[in-house]
């Protein structure tokens, strides 16, 4: 089966719908607003985000479907064969941002790129996953968001999540901090190695399980009281999460080289952020746990009792 571009724009599309109506159910307050662009090097999309909610301090879920002559560096450092051919790019991101420090902040995207859809070999390939920034550490978010991500590849090959999962690891991970982003998920890109059929079907397959694998966590943490000393650790720790879309960010970095609208792209900050010097934990608290045990790679489903047919 040949590329399909516009069955992928079509679910995209629809993507974005549920996740929006999913976030706003689990706020309960706000609802997104919705702004509309076009880029003048080609394509546009629609970038909705919600402020100021009962739950969420921010959240934004972008969709764009761009396309045009020429790609960035950012695109053909990997891929020199792509230099000087024509492309679009179709895919939804979106980061968001809670209110309460004990709900974490996750992230999560899927996109398809092509070039060449006229041709008779184009070059395509999809990319996303979603992963998982907690501020204070809970195994069993831990466990249930891996499961969530394991059970959303699982149809397609049992080496998938534990490549995937390693992946994730790798790629959200500061190198000037020498530390993780977050506790992990699942991270892909260039793939196509099912075939166009079943790579769309995987995709769509991650894509559908994010709301079943943020949504019980939210409304496990939303309630938890908090305090000013829990709040000002959470906006030190979104200050790693803005080093991390800003220095290492494949996907920023293509937006921006790309003209992309910088307002969609850098939709992912969080409204609030803090950077204190030096900053130590207190030895034994919560936050020196989060960075002792929760922010190293594990496997967190080693201890999980197989269920039948597993």
């Amino acid at each position: 089966m040949p590329p399909d571009l516009p069955a992928v724009r079509t679910y995209l599309l629809d993507l974005q719908d549920r996740i929006c109506a999913g976030l706003e159910a689990e706020d309960g307050g706000q609802k997104f607003q919705e702004d509309l662009w076009q880029r003048p090097e080609g394509g546009g999309g629609r970038t909705r985000v919600l402020g100021e909610g009962t739950v969420f301090e921010k959240a934004g879920v972008a969709f764009s479907h761009v396309h045009g002559t020429k790609l960035p560096p950012s695109a053909t450092a990997h891929r020199p064969e792509l230099a000087g051919r024509a492309w679009e790019a179709v895919g939804v991101s979106l980061v968001i941002h809670p209110r309460n420090p004990y709900v974490p902040t996750s992230h999560a995207n899927v996109r398809f790129f092509i070039s060449g859809a006229d041709t008779a070999n184009p070059i395509w390939w999809f990319g996303g996953g979603f992963d998982l920034t907690p501020y204070y550490g809970f195994a069993e978010d831990c466990l249930h968001w891996h499961r969530t991500a394991r059970d959303a590849v699982a149809p397609f090959g049992p080496d998938l999540y534990p490549r995937l999962k390693k992946w994730c690891d790798d790629y959200f991970f500061l190198k000037h901090r020498g530390e993780p982003r977050g506790i992990g998920g699942l991270f892909f890109d260039d793939f196509n190695e099912l075939g166009f059929e079943r790579s769309f079907s995987f995709m769509r397959s991650v894509g559908d399980h994010y709301l079943p694998a943020y949504r019980p966590i939210v409304a496990r943490r939303k309630e938890t009281p908090y305090g000013d000393p829990e709040r000002q650790w959470q906006l030190y720790r979104r200050g790693r999460y803005v080093e991390f879309n800003l220095v290492w960010d494949r996907g920023t970095l293509f937006g921006l080289q790309s003209g992309g609208r910088t307002e969609s792209i850098l939709m992912s900050l969080p409204p609030l952020v803090r950077w204190d010097y030096n900053h130590k934990p207190a030895p034994g608290s919560p936050e020196a746990q989060l960075h002792e045990v929760f922010l190293q790679p594990q496997d967190w489903l080693a201890t999980e009792t197989p269920r039948r047919g597993d």
